[in-house]
């Protein structure tokens, strides 16, 4: 308990399995990735700290599934708090692309057949997402992805399912929403109230 309250202690453990396989990194398992332009090994933590200074948003580039087997309370909470903005994977596990939202995450998923592989991403590149100020339910989405070899754009579908989880992400966020929401009520209590005392 006294570990998974401490959001110092759980956003260095995010993405810090000993397990994980960044293929940033090949060859080397755990929390390491390499930051960019300068090609630096790092933590993924400590990369994460750097690319916010620097004001650069991350995303996520990932397989099938993405998700499964995660301790529900951080595996949305710890990339959130780390910056990523974006999830783009192969799939989703239900309940985490939901959580994602949640955070104010976006989930996006390749075409059918589309992955990392078949398009050519190493994840050396610097990525854009089109359309997302006007993201809707199962939009479609252009990415691209430019590189020193040049542009490649592939399309992504937007996996918000709902409209509650799309008033949650353009708030920002399940706890955004809910203040927001309580903030409005509550300034329309006030106003019904002067409203009555004027009357």
């Amino acid at each position: 308990g006294a570990r998974r309250g401490n959001f110092e202690v759980m956003m260095r453990g995010t993405f810090a399995n000993i397990h994980l396989k960044n293929f940033l990194v090949p060859g080397v398992e755990g929390g390491w990735t390499r930051h960019f332009p300068d090609g630096e090994k790092l933590t993924i933590f400590d990369a994460a700290v750097k690319y916010e200074n620097e004001r650069v948003p991350l995303i996520v580039i990932a397989g099938k599934e993405y998700g499964a087997g995660s301790s529900r309370d951080w595996a949305a909470k710890g990339p959130a708090l780390l910056g990523v903005k974006a999830v783009i994977a192969e799939g989703f596990e239900r309940i985490h692309r939901s959580n994602l939202i949640g955070m104010g995450i976006l989930p996006l998923e390749f075409d059918s057949g589309a992955n990392r592989d078949s398009l050519g991403i190493t994840g050396e590149e610097v990525f854009g997402i089109e359309g997302v100020p006007t993201v809707a339910i199962g939009k479609d989405l252009i990415v691209s992805a430019k590189s020193g070899k040049g542009e490649k754009k592939f399309t992504v579908r937007v996996r918000i399912d709902t409209p509650t989880e799309l008033s949650y992400y353009q708030h920002g966020g399940i706890l955004q929403y809910v203040l927001r929401t309580l903030l409005e009520n509550r300034v329309q209590s006030t106003e019904h109230r002067v409203q009555k005392r004027v009357d």
